[in-house]
């Protein structure tokens, strides 16, 4: 089965347009990497400050790929428009693993 990684990015209050735009400018970087199969970013509604940004990979290899290969690209990258590059919205980050044991999907009634 797949294996889902959770990135937690913790974004101060005056980050958050910030990080929604440099999600949005690379929204389809990830679509195109082998293995590939869900993303979502998802926006704090109470309680924390919390970014969640999920996404799904047929296996840990896959993942490891993107990793090692454009996601590490895209970092290392300079600014926008040849810049400097820019300072990280996100004040802190920790990445979640799981492996997808069980999964339902909507039933057509």
């Amino acid at each position: 089965m797949s294996v889902v990684k959770i990135n937690v990015l913790e974004v101060p209050a005056e980050q958050r347009e910030t990080l929604e735009k440099r999600f949005a400018h690379r929204a389809h970087a990830v679509e195109s990497s082998d293995g590939f199969e869900w993303f979502e970013l998802l926006r704090p509604v109470e309680g924390t400050d919390s970014y969640l940004v999920y996404t799904r990979w047929r296996d840990e290899e896959s993942f490891q790929a993107w990793m090692e290969g454009p996601m590490k690209a895209a970092h290392q990258g300079s600014g926008e428009e040849g810049g400097e590059k820019p300072k990280p919205a996100a004040s802190g980050s920790t990445l979640w693993s799981f492996e997808v044991v069980q999964q339902a999907e909507r039933k057509n009634a």
